[in-house]
């Protein structure tokens, strides 16, 4: 009995909120709403009276929980340390059992589960996207809606001409390698940001790390369980270990912050009921590290041979990343390892951006409001280039950053380190 399956596994965790409070002061939805249904005590409130039998699960209550981030600040700053956001997924997963979910997001679920639907989609988006999206002069990869949907003023990257896995052999090999990696590339470094999946070749094969690209992986699934759907979920959960059990690697690499919790955690939670892939999910989630964590901890990266490169650079910390998987000392020390790389931080560099997935969809107000703040706290370090550890956070920062007239490069910190390398390269 787990938080996708039932609202009852977190009922201990709800009954040990004392209602202190002090998850107010890091909430960023609570922040703009003033509130209490937007931070975690109101929602622990709502679903321990669920549990109770005080109230029954309705459409309203289902989108007070969807209001929340899942950025984990709650969790930390918490005497007790409560799994709030343990508790809002399960009330989600219970609420899409109850409720069900909206049609738009079955449709969009259920496309990321048929990846050859899902690609030809994007496939045919990416030949058509100028009838929908419009370039903005000045800035590189950066468009916005020709009409308003509902988006406001977000800005979007183009999508990919070739998707990046169709850009590689399933195996890019390397002479005499140290390990043999498998590359889980998420959505976002396939359709969109190919740079960045690009950047992760480079730096592993640089450091003598076999790649292997699964032509079977997908959507890594947190979409749609962030959002209760259990079963589609579930479905992109095989998928994506049956795909890379079969390639003989010793470890995958993410370089997404969502992804890699996924791998890390969400498949055990989710796979619990089924031995055969709750094996699989236990013994891939010891062995999957983000790019960072795998550079650092694992190769290590090695430091000779690095270019010089005069940048002034922040760094943002994903929620997923910092809070989620504990990591967040290691891509500051590969960015400090950059010769000619100032490190100058942000004044709150783990909070929130607002992406959050579909979050900055269903809730693009609140989204663009909480990245403002994260623009400002950007504009203080006076630096010419953000580095990032998710590709959707730089989604959600870039577009901040252009509609504050910023001029800034917004970047994956393997790009910083895959630059770098090309630069010392380019002096032999």
């Amino acid at each position: 009995m787990g938080i996708y399956t039932s609202l009852e596994s977190v009922k201990e965790e709800a009954f040990r909120c004392v209602r202190c409070g002090n998850c107010q002061a890091v909430c960023p939805i609570y922040k703009e709403t003033k509130k209490e249904a937007g931070v975690a005590r109101g929602k622990i409130s709502l679903a321990s009276a669920i549990l109770n039998g005080d109230l029954e699960m309705t459409k309203g209550l289902s989108d007070r929980f969807l209001l929340c981030t899942t950025c984990m600040a709650c969790v930390y700053n918490c005497p007790n340390t409560i799994r709030s956001d343990k508790i809002i997924l399960a009330a989600r997963a219970f609420a899409a059992r109850k409720k069900g979910l909206h049609p738009i997001k079955k449709i969009v679920f259920k496309a990321l589960k048929l990846q050859r639907v899902f690609d030809f989609g994007m496939k045919v988006g990416s030949s058509y996207q100028v009838i929908a999206l419009k370039k903005i002069e000045d800035r590189n990869n950066c468009t916005r809606m020709r009409v308003d949907i509902g988006l406001g003023d977000k800005v979007f990257p183009n999508l990919a001409p070739q998707t990046f896995r169709s850009q590689y052999p399933t195996v890019v090999k390397v002479d005499n390698p140290k390990m043999r990696v498998g590359y889980f590339t998420g959505c976002m470094a396939n359709y969109f940001y190919t740079d960045i999946g690009k950047a992760v070749v480079e730096v592993l094969t640089e450091n003598g790390v076999e790649v292997v690209i699964p032509p079977e992986q997908g959507c890594c699934g947190i979409p749609a369980s962030v959002n209760g759907d259990v079963k589609n979920s579930r479905d992109m959960a095989r998928r994506n270990l049956d795909a890379f059990e079969k390639m003989g690697v010793d470890a995958v690499v993410v370089s997404c912050s969502s992804g890699g919790t996924a791998w890390k955690h969400v498949y055990s939670e989710l796979l619990e009921d089924d031995p055969k892939y709750k094996a699989l999910a236990d013994k891939w989630g010891q062995i999957s590290y983000d790019i960072n964590e795998f550079l650092v901890k694992i190769v290590p990266f090695k430091k000779e041979g690095l270019g010089k490169l005069d940048k002034r650079v922040t760094y943002h910390d994903p929620c997923h990343l910092n809070r989620g998987q504990g990591i967040s000392e290691e891509p500051r020390e590969i960015i400090k390892s950059i010769p000619g790389v100032k490190l100058v931080e942000m004044k709150e560099p783990g909070r929130c951006c607002g992406m959050a997935g579909s979050f900055c969809i269903v809730y693009p107000e609140m989204s663009e409001k909480i990245g403002a703040r994260k623009v400002a706290d950007i504009a203080q370090t006076y630096c010419d280039t953000v580095a990032t550890a998710c590709p959707a956070c730089r989604l959600q920062i870039t577009s901040g950053i252009v509609n504050a007239g910023l001029e800034r490069d917004v970047v994956h910190v393997v790009q910083l380190l895959a630059e770098s390398y090309r630069k010392g390269k380019s002096k032999d």
